[in-house]
């Protein structure tokens, strides 16, 4: 088969022949129509991610929309342990797939189901988030924050933060569903003043930063919560800014923070899948928008560092 072939994690992937997997028990092999170019797909190319074992070569990928022998589409998230999903064919565990609807759009699922998952799966499995409460999401102006602000509106959210950096990205979000807008350019601790005056309250974070911006405005936003022993439920699921921080014990002793993850491992691989048919039902009537970009898997070389617009994600696609 034909696949993105990773030799080196400091180059792009190459479009080049790859041995075809052979399915294990409980596996079947499928032809692929579209996988997203996500950043945990980037990181993974990068041999930085968290899950990366370092081996080569690799193909990219997490997951994708497939056809099966039976003509059925699927979207699906593939094993941790299997080739990755930016090939011709790909191996598919069917507990972690679910058919798609006719209407669906194969580039849109497989641009928009990962960026969405990480808040869908935060606010519905993470924590008990109600109609009527208020997050705050901080790094809203990358593809996965910009769904965030979508699927907190949709949820209920009554008050939606969005911090990010991208000037352009931010003029965006107001149309997306938020009520308060704040940019984290300039000075760290003033951007970091502002979110916590506009944040003060929220019942709910959205962290895709990590790093300083988190630094900064966890103590900035306790400091003015009207309410100190009102919970505050901080989900960490990205780190654009860094992956660590240096927190003041008394921060968690003055108010009533919950600080907790959401990723791979923090929620299982049943409930994540669970969670999937009412993100695609979303995305198919168009309550959720996304915007994808196709591209020829064969030219994956060229397109992996090419620039894109701003809140559009690259899909790669096949003939299949």
């Amino acid at each position: 088969m034909h696949a993105a072939v990773v030799s080196s994690f400091d180059e792009p992937p190459r479009y080049a022949e790859f041995a075809t997997p052979v399915p294990a028990d409980g596996q079947v092999l499928v032809d692929m129509l579209a996988a997203g170019l996500h950043p945990r797909v980037r990181s993974g190319a990068s041999g930085t991610h968290y899950t990366s074992d370092g081996r080569l070569p690799m193909i990219p990928g997490v997951d994708g929309v497939a056809r099966l022998a039976d003509g059925q589409r699927v979207y699906f998230v593939a094993d941790d342990d299997v080739p990755g999903t930016m090939a011709d064919k790909a191996l598919l565990d069917p507990r972690r797939a679910v058919p798609l609807p006719e209407a669906a759009d194969p580039a849109v699922i497989a641009a928009a189901m990962n960026p969405a998952m990480s808040s869908w799966v935060a606010l519905r499995r993470r924590i008990a988030f109600q109609p009527g409460q208020s997050v705050l999401i901080l790094g809203a102006t990358g593809n996965a924050g910009q769904m965030a602000v979508q699927i907190a509106r949709n949820l209920g959210a009554a008050h939606i933060v969005a911090a990010g950096r991208d000037p352009q990205r931010l003029d965006l979000l107001a149309g997306l569903g938020a009520t308060t807008v704040v940019s984290l350019a300039g000075d760290p601790e003033q951007a970091a003043s502002a979110v916590g005056e506009a944040a003060a309250d929220v019942d709910a974070v959205i962290d895709y930063t990590w790093g300083e911006p988190a630094q900064l405005v966890i103590p900035a936003v306790l400091a003015r919560r009207a309410e100190r022993g009102k919970p505050l439920d901080w989900i960490q699921i990205g780190s654009m800014a860094g992956a660590e921080i240096t927190l003041p014990s008394f921060v968690l002793r003055a108010a009533n923070l919950r600080i907790m993850g959401s990723g791979q491992g923090s929620v299982t691989a049943a409930g994540i899948v669970a969670e999937l048919p009412s993100l695609i039902d979303q995305l198919v009537a168009g309550t959720l928008t996304a915007a994808a970009l196709p591209v020829p898997l064969a030219e994956v070389e060229t397109a992996w560092t090419a620039p894109t617009e701003p809140g559009h994600r690259l899909v790669f696609t096949t003939s299949a």
